[in-house]
């Protein structure tokens, strides 16, 4: 985690130096080891400097190459360094001293613009072509590394936090209000789009390149859905599996500092600790710091049986915050200056909480097992394959596995994939069907008694402003969401693909973390968003994802002596959804009340202010069902109404000085 910033002024008007120096100081916090600027007529670039891997302790940037006619300006940690070294005939130069940000510029020196086909690893970086007048840039695959820009007639000018960018007086600073509609929509399926009109993001997987003549913008990479792998065992797929898992948490641990990582007790965060442990533990022995939330009061959400099973294993420095005892509203204008957005995650003080704890132990790399259940799949689309292909005996007993593990009803569920698949028109007239549809409507209807009468407004309509709904066009974005999100009836191959490809919800989470680990100068890794896994992931038959009610199974299998076989066959995980309603009730009552019924007005455009009192009487008098979906409107609706209060105090140079 580093931090690049740069100017093209596309009318040819010498860059503003001062301003360049603005941009690069308001990131301090970025780059606690250094900063510098290169600047030559219309264009300027500049960098603050982390240092996380033993090769960004040589590393200067911007840098220039020899002939200097390329500069470049990065934020990147590239993991196939080896096969970059011999392509690109670093022939007389030992590897440890060869940086990363040397091989990218050999790699655009010798390929151009296809050089970010040839990367792996985690990457935004820009470089001014002087002979072709031109900024090239390029993100990572899965958008890990942030990347923000405006683009007009005249001017071109990205950071990696918005914040910089407004350090030029003439970008526009209006807020984007279809994003906002989004956001209490809770759809993130844009990856380009941001809080503010015209600052956007360049997406994950894009290259896009500047010049006086135009803009181009273009995808270098996809994921395949039609790739599919066969081997002859499943003991062969948990092979090919733990070598590529093995491959993606090693490179993952280049680090001159000392290394740590999330242990929530789950399976994608145990399982990157044990591997990462054990790869340690051959190379050097280093320990590897953990860190996790437990919760005293909140038992429910208390994972420790599981963490202390990983912890017993030995090798590892365990570290914990109590999740129960911190506000979801503490230190907001904080977090506000650093996210230069609303946020949306409901228990992020609990991250920042664990950021400080990761400061105090001098880790500057942690490893997250973020959303690995969307690159190795939970594989319910198998039950659609199943259902589609008549294997009802195979399906019911899947589906009564999986009941169990969701404390589900079996006879609704497997009713749902009964009426879709095995009851026709054209054979419903027989009249044995007929009672085998009744009798199982009948069995159904004990699933959805307790729902009351079904509805297909969303769950926002109740809340939202009817006039901006209209005004933004949100229900025609929201019903095109809700057709690509839909997974009822996918092959699991379609359904694994749609996941991967079609959320914009993970750049748009991983530059939350980004810049709240920024804070605290830490960078964080994300293993399970490896190139190498996602794409083997997607080529797996359903059966490797799904087995006996067992999600992710080729996984399972594959970890088998690594993890705790309690962790490893564990079939649910921890809802801290009531985390939220604790918190709010139990530290900040005052402050929610003050705010939910007086200073709601902000956000009046878009929400029904009287509809979000309502529930927010509800919430605080009574513990019910609904407590933790009203804890969550209500945490959505304050945390917008604070944030837009936040920016209305200044401009990010002025809210530098007074951030606490």
């Amino acid at each position: 985690m580093s931090g690049i910033i740069g100017i093209y002024n596309l009318n040819g008007k010498l860059v503003n130096y001062q301003q360049l120096k603005d941009m690069v100081n308001i990131l301090v916090h970025r780059g606690p080891d250094g900063s510098d600027t290169w600047c030559a007529g219309s264009v300027g670039l500049g960098h603050r400097m982390l240092w996380a891997t033993p090769e960004s302790l040589l590393e200067r940037l911007p840098l220039v190459n020899q002939t200097e006619d390329l500069v470049i300006t990065a934020d990147l940690r590239i993991d196939n360094r080896d096969d970059l070294i011999y392509a690109l005939q670093f022939n007389n130069c030992p590897p440890e001293k060869i940086t990363d940000s040397q091989l990218v510029l050999a790699a655009y020196e010798k390929w151009g613009e296809q050089c970010p086909e040839h990367l792996l690893g985690d990457f935004a970086f820009a470089i001014w072509d002087k002979p072709k007048q031109t900024i090239f840039c390029a993100r990572d695959h899965f958008g890990i590394k942030p990347f923000y820009y405006y683009l007009s007639e005249e001017t071109f000018v990205f950071a990696s936090e918005i914040k910089a960018i407004f350090c030029l007086p003439d970008v526009p600073r209006q807020i984007n209000k279809v994003r906002i509609g989004d956001y209490l929509a809770s759809m993130f399926h844009e990856a380009d789009i941001t809080s503010y009109k015209e600052i956007l993001r360049l997406p994950p997987a894009h290259r896009m390149t500047i010049s006086s003549e135009g803009t181009k913008l273009h995808s270098y990479w996809s994921v395949d859905p039609n790739r599919e792998l066969r081997l002859s065992s499943d003991e062969e797929y948990a092979e090919a599996f733990r070598e590529i898992f093995s491959k993606a948490v090693e490179c993952r641990l280049r680090s001159a500092f000392p290394i740590g990582s999330h242990l929530s007790g789950g399976l994608d965060s145990s399982s990157i600790t044990c591997m990462a442990r054990e790869l340690l533990a051959q190379k050097e022995g280093q320990r590897l710091h953990t860190f996790s939330a437990v919760f005293d009061e909140l038992t429910e959400c208390d994972e420790r049986p599981y963490i202390n099973a990983v912890i017993a294993q030995g090798g590892l420095e365990p570290h914990y915050i109590k999740g129960d005892q911190i506000s979801p509203l503490q230190k907001l204008d904080q977090m506000f200056w650093h996210q230069d957005e609303a946020f949306y995650a409901p228990n992020w003080s609990m991250g920042w909480a664990l950021c400080e704890a990761m400061k105090e132990q001098g880790v500057r790399v942690v490893l997250d097992g973020f959303d690995g259940d969307t690159v190795v799949s939970d594989g319910y689309g198998y039950l659609s394959e199943l259902a589609r292909a008549g294997r009802w005996i195979t399906l019911t007993r899947e589906v009564k596995e999986l009941a169990k593990t969701f404390d589900g009803n079996f006879w609704g569920w497997l009713w749902s994939y009964v009426k879709h698949y095995g009851i026709s028109p054209t054979v419903s007239r027989y009249r044995f069907l007929r009672l085998l549809q009744r009798s199982w409507q009948g069995l159904a209807k004990l699933t959805f008694r307790q729902r009351g009468k079904s509805t297909n407004q969303p769950a926002w309509s109740a809340i939202l402003n009817g006039e901006f709904v209209q005004r933004i066009g949100l229900e025609e974005r929201y019903q095109a969401w809700k057709k690509v999100q839909s997974n009822f009836g996918q092959d699991e191959r379609e359904r694994h693909y749609r996941n991967i490809a079609t959320q914009g919800l993970t750049s748009f989470a991983a530059e939350m973390q980004d810049k709240t680990c920024a804070a605290f100068g830490i960078e964080e890794r994300y293993p399970f968003w490896d190139k190498r896994l996602v794409e083997f992931c997607l080529s797996l038959p359903a059966e490797q994802k799904l087995h006996m009610g067992f999600n992710r199974i080729v996984m399972r299998r594959a970890m088998a002596n690594i993890l705790p076989v309690e962790v490893q066959w564990r079939r649910g995980k921890a809802d801290f959804s009531s985390n939220l309603a604790h918190g709010l009730l139990s530290f900040e009552q005052e402050r929610l009340h003050k705010l939910v019924n007086n200073d709601l007005g902000v956000i009046a455009e878009y929400a029904d202010i009287t509809a979000l009192q309502k529930i927010y009487q509800r919430f605080v008098s009574s513990v019910s069902p609904t407590t933790g979906k009203d804890a969550r409107t209500i945490w959505i609706a304050v945390s917008l109404a604070l944030w837009l209060q936040h920016i209305a105090q200044g401009r990010p140079e002025e809210l530098a000085r007074k951030r606490i």
